[in-house]
């Protein structure tokens, strides 16, 4: 029992190590006493309990912000939030227990064997997670570098190649302290704290300067709570804050301004709709803004430019929806229960679009447009045909509460920008409105809860990094060839 209790303080332990706790500190311990408890199990079944009750322990913390969309209204959806929480934890408890109870299998008592096969095991765990069905993959395992210079490192590994290296340093410290092998212990260390100096000599690199004069971007954060955000009373002074930032004057004028996702209350393909109002006070600059728009019966989320004189350009719609927030798996059947999706304003729920794609917007670049969700999937962006400068972000974080739901979603958003050497606009309701550059650093920003803008220069891309070019490929063969080495060693033990 009490390793049962050490194994779901291990995952809460590892959990508090993502946004915005980042106690790195705790998080690496947490994570060695969770293999621990896995690699000395008695048998699978053993195993799997433990690795189920850290996986629970881990999703409970890092994904306390689940309950928030269904307290928006509490009455017609506030009953679905313990369910909601306790469904996801246990969800990632099964990934965690099934992938201890096959390391456990794989390495049959072999010591050498266990700290291979569970690191192996339990990266794969998390990349059958961030496919798997449309794949959620957040609060990834290597998350808990974001604030320090090791991530630079998914530049060329990626955040499961990330995932794998932190795992394996684990397993090896733990097998090492327990048999006090001081040399191990040793070179455990070493090659973490190389690893953070060669990560903070690549952080401090930025991009050449090619002569060009960067364009000035303006982020506007109306900071419009989701409660108060379909009122009708509200809905004119949401829009009329935003017109107004839009319309402050500074030096230099921005060349781009862009509004955070649904920012109107109107449909794009609304004859009447105020667009020209909105060009207008943007002063000859391009806008972007967020909206929801009909083709026929279907809904969509979607991104588009303006140009002067409200003239609709550009048009993305976000392909990538969220389960039960945006769309209804099995619709039929849960509607005739009377369900919905929550964050649908017209019928059921939303079409996904036909992206990943890039938008060309002529002197500003070519620009990767994604919607809220989207950042999350670093596999799906890479699909595009061409690379982009940039990539920006409209999002309304103000459904994931004012706490570990934004900071997270942020935080993924800085990953991608690591993971692919570009540079990111994010452009958040509630915030964080952000310009990351390629290297992750925060450029400068809103915080969350205010009403503002800024203007920013936009950073400059970096070269194409070695995870963009190759995805998660290289780990799924590492992952392949790590298990070949587990077979091979427990064959030889054998003889």
């Amino acid at each position: 029992m009490r390793a049962y209790a050490a194994a779901l303080a291990a995952g809460a332990g590892f959990a508090l190590g993502q946004a915005p706790i980042s106690l790195i500190w705790l998080a690496l311990p947490s994570l060695c006493l969770a293999l621990f408890w896995g690699m000395v199990s008695a048998d699978p079944r053993q195993a799997a309990w433990r690795g189920w009750l850290v996986g629970f322990g881990f999703g409970a913390v890092a994904l306390s912000w689940i309950v928030e969309p269904f307290l928006v209204d509490v009455a017609a959806h506030g009953w679905m939030a313990p369910f909601a929480l306790v469904f996801m934890a246990a969800a990632f408890g099964c990934f965690w227990g099934a992938s201890f109870w096959l390391a456990k299998r794989l390495a049959q008592g072999r010591a050498i064997a266990a700290v291979l096969a569970f690191p192996a095991c339990l990266t794969a765990a998390e990349l059958v997670r961030s496919y798997l069905f449309g794949g959620f993959p957040w609060a990834l395992g290597s998350y808990i570098w974001i604030d320090t210079p090791v991530y630079q490192m998914a530049a060329y590994i990626g955040p499961h190649g990330l995932t794998f290296a932190t795992l394996l340093l684990c397993s090896t410290f733990i097998a090492c302290l327990e048999r006090r092998r001081i040399a191990g212990l040793l070179a455990c260390v070493t090659v973490l704290a190389i690893t953070v100096i060669l990560g903070a000599t690549i952080q401090s690199t930025v991009p050449g300067d090619d002569g060009r004069t960067s364009p000035i971007v303006r982020l506007i954060q109306p900071n419009a709570d989701q409660r108060q955000k379909w009122d009708p009373e509200m809905i004119p002074v949401f829009y009329q804050r935003q017109l107004g930032l839009t319309g402050e004057k500074s030096m230099p004028a921005p060349d781009l301004i862009i509004w955070p996702e649904v920012a109107v209350p109107f449909l794009l393909d609304d004859p009447y709709a105020p667009f020209q109002e909105i060009t207008d006070a943007a002063g000859g600059a391009a806008v972007i803004i967020g909206a929801q728009r009909f083709d026929g019966a279907q809904a969509f989320n979607s991104m588009a430019v303006l140009g002067r004189g409200g003239a609709i350009g550009e048009i993305y719609d976000k392909q990538h929806l969220v389960p039960f927030g945006e769309y209804l798996p099995a619709a039929g059947l849960l509607n005739r229960l009377g369900l919905q999706a929550l964050a649908a304003q017209f019928g059921p729920g939303y079409s996904a679009g036909t992206g990943p794609r890039t938008l060309d917007l002529g002197d500003l670049g070519v620009v990767l447009p994604l919607i809220c969700y989207e950042t999350i999937f670093p596999q799906e962006l890479r699909r595009v045909s061409e690379r982009p400068d940039w990539m920006l972000l409209i999002t309304n974080d103000a459904w994931f509460g004012a706490f570990s739901g934004p900071q997270q979603h942020f935080s993924q958003a800085r990953a991608r920008t690591i993971e692919f050497g570009l540079p990111m606009i994010r452009v958040a309701n509630t915030g964080i409105s952000a310009v990351i550059d390629g290297r992750g650093r925060v450029v400068d920003m809103l915080p969350l809860g205010v009403a503002g803008r800024i203007d920013v220069a936009l950073p400059g891309a970096l070269p194409a990094t070695i995870y963009w070019k190759t995805g998660d490929y290289p780990t799924m063969l590492w992952l392949l060839f790590t298990v070949l080495i587990v077979l091979r060693l427990r064959r030889a033990n054998s003889d």
